[in-house]
């Protein structure tokens, strides 16, 4: 067993000692035990990031079920790379933020621990996996755990209905995506993913290929919450707020994101992955800034700007996906998509985790996150102020900041691909540029929002549950260094470009030679990106300024016709059905049973002499 299966299996193994820990160790937080894991993997991968930047990916193996090719195989390259130093550094400050966010005299730390764990190893498994079997095996583990750390708070109706709604949606998705595996395998008779890839000519030709690539999708989808399965990711805001940050921000909602990127080499390069990921990705990020200005609560605007952010790095992968056409190149014109969504994944990373922290700390501090209650807290709460504006000012994609860079490389992605001569670009191809742009300006609006509605205005004393006041230190620590990557990454890019950035590009548009060329930088003259993003500043403030003018338009949509409603409806018809059905053989008579067992025998009995030819 190698040192990387061992960083799989490491939490996993912690999960198992952490009720002892609580149990003999009560007088400490369990917390502080828990951080020593994440910080060790991630002191481990680190030091991994010159040998794989160099292209040494590291490979290890060892048999599960040889004779269905089923392999326990890690493979770290610049993909795995990127999303485990994610997994274990965000989670090593989510931890963090967690010893001061949960009392240890208040909350079952134990289960909260353990769940959090069986996370952290099951997405470091998603992400390392080269076998798409054991690959999926993890896949349902994030959605099982996701559940437990959803329904942590179980006494609690919302919190048990969140946490079934990401469970059904997600394990949904899981299924499709596993019979989608399962065609794959079908055609190349592997389910390693680097014999996948080498197989790519054969898969693209083959009948099954459509097939699998939409179920495969499907799982992509509904696990990064991509329009319209993305309904069960405001419910999951009932989480304990470190989950929020760790889980649907920075880890479990970029797993999908993970696969489209991974299958890219598969898929990439034809007409269907192109439009359903990019597609789906821009109707997403539209749908969910829109969705999010209208929010009340700080979380569920976190929680639809996240579904916008995701959409906006899908519809970035599936833009990326095109040069893959256009066989291997380095040309700026195909790959700068590319280079956007991984930068873009990094960003929305820091930034995210920054702001759900920042809400938790209000919420912890005044006992509310409705934002009709609070205002005026600035000088109540001066650092906390000034790491969310911080924040905001990144996710509104605002100057010095590193959320600015990946949106302007956004636009340049989007205004490339509307020159792209394949796949019906020149008819539909400026649509991408234009909604990327209106949903811009709502990711400014709601980015004001925020910030404004929470800590400008009248102080409401009346409305709060405590007197508000700083968050203590413990608790600033981890908000405090994500903050100081949005400014750090903003004021220096290129840290990452061929550390991070340019490995993970070329494990999802493989490369035969040569490197890609990733130089991000600020000024590019008075470009076209710019006066987008001049026209989204001057355009958001007036729009901000007369939200109560137009903000009605929310109502004119009939609840009938949303999607949740659609949902708990289904969830409705399917429970009347299924005791409509149950009725019709459950009678409670004795001989309606009998006679169901004696033609259970008859039938199996009989057609096992039929088999055999007795008549």
């Amino acid at each position: 067993m190698s040192l990387l299966h061992l960083v799989v299996l490491a939490p996993f193994i912690l999960a198992l000692i952490v009720p002892f820990l609580y149990k003999y160790f009560r007088q400490i937080h369990t917390g502080w035990f828990v951080l020593i894991l994440p910080v060790i993997l991630f002191s481990y991968l680190i030091q991994q990031i010159s040998r794989v930047a160099s292209g040494d990916p590291i490979k290890a193996s060892i048999p599960w079920i040889p004779s269905f090719d089923i392999h326990y195989t890690v493979y770290l390259d610049g993909l795995g790379l990127l999303f485990s130093l994610l997994i274990t550094g965000i989670g090593a400050l989510v931890v963090l933020y967690s010893i001061y966010y949960l009392s240890k005299e208040k909350e079952a730390l134990n289960s909260f621990y353990v769940y959090l764990l069986m996370f952290m190893g099951a997405m470091l498994g998603v992400v390392l996996s080269d076998n798409l079997i054991v690959l999926y095996v993890f896949w349902e583990f994030t959605s099982l755990a996701s559940f437990l750390l959803i329904a942590y708070w179980y006494q609690r109706e919302k919190s048990r209905y969140g946490a079934q709604k990401s469970m059904l949606i997600t394990v949904f998705g899981g299924f499709s995506m596993l019979a989608g595996f399962v065609l794959l395998y079908l055609m190349t008779g592997s389910f390693s993913i680097r014999e996948i890839i080498e197989q790519v000519s054969l898969i693209q030709d083959h009948t099954l290929f459509i097939p699998a690539l939409l179920l495969i999708l499907l799982g992509a989808f509904t696990k990064s919450a991509q329009f319209p399965f993305h309904i069960w990711l405001p419910d999951a805001m009932e989480a304990p707020t470190p989950v929020s940050a760790y889980l649907h921000s920075a880890t479990m909602v970029k797993a999908g994101i993970y696969l489209v990127a991974r299958m890219t080499p598969v898929f990439g390069g034809t007409a269907e992955w192109f439009w359903l990921v990019a597609g789906f990705g821009l109707v997403t990020l539209f749908w969910g800034s829109f969705s999010a200005v209208k929010q009340t609560d700080l979380k569920s605007i976190l929680a639809f700007s996240t579904i916008s952010q995701l959409g906006l790095i899908m519809c970035l992968l599936g833009l990326g996906s095109a040069s893959l056409y256009y066989g291997s190149t380095t040309d700026a014109m195909y790959t700068t998509a590319t280079l956007a969504a991984i930068f873009h994944l990094i960003n929305h990373a820091t930034f995210k985790g920054a702001l759900f922290m920042v809400v938790g700390i209000v919420d912890h501090e005044t006992g509310t996150r409705d934002i009709r209650k609070l205002g005026g807290l600035m000088s109540l709460m001066p650092v906390t102020f000034t790491l969310a504006i911080i924040g905001s000012a990144s996710m509104a994609g605002l100057p010095p900041f590193n959320g600015f860079l990946s949106k302007e490389l956004f636009f340049t992605g989007v205004l490339n691909a509307s020159k792209l001569d394949i796949f019906d670009m020149s008819t539909w191809g400026m649509l991408f540029p234009v909604i990327a742009w209106l949903a811009s300006i709502f990711t400014f609006i709601y980015s004001t929002v925020l910030v404004t509605k929470t800590f400008l205005g009248k102080y409401q004393p009346e409305k709060l549950e405590t007197t508000p006041h700083e968050a203590p230190i413990g608790m600033l620590v981890s908000p405090v260094i994500l903050v100081s990557l949005v400014v750090i990454f903003g004021f220096f890019p290129n840290l990452l470009s061929y550390t991070l950035i340019e490995p993970a590009m070329v494990s999802i548009l493989p490369l035969i030679e040569g490197h890609y060329q990733v130089d991000i930088y600020f000024w590019h003259g008075f470009t076209a990106e710019l006066f987008m993003t001049m026209g989204v500043i001057a355009l958001g403030v007036l729009l901000y300024l007369g939200l109560s003018k137009w903000q009605g338009i929310y109502n004119l949509f009939p609840q009938k016709l949303a999607l949740n409603y659609f949902y708990d409806q289904g969830l409705v018809s399917l429970e009347r059905g299924s005791k409509r059905f149950n009725s019709l053989y459950m009678t409670g008579y004795i001989r309606d049973y009998l006679v169901y067992i004696f033609t259970f025998f008859i039938l199996v009995i009989g057609g096992y002499m039929y088999r055999l030819g007795v008549f």
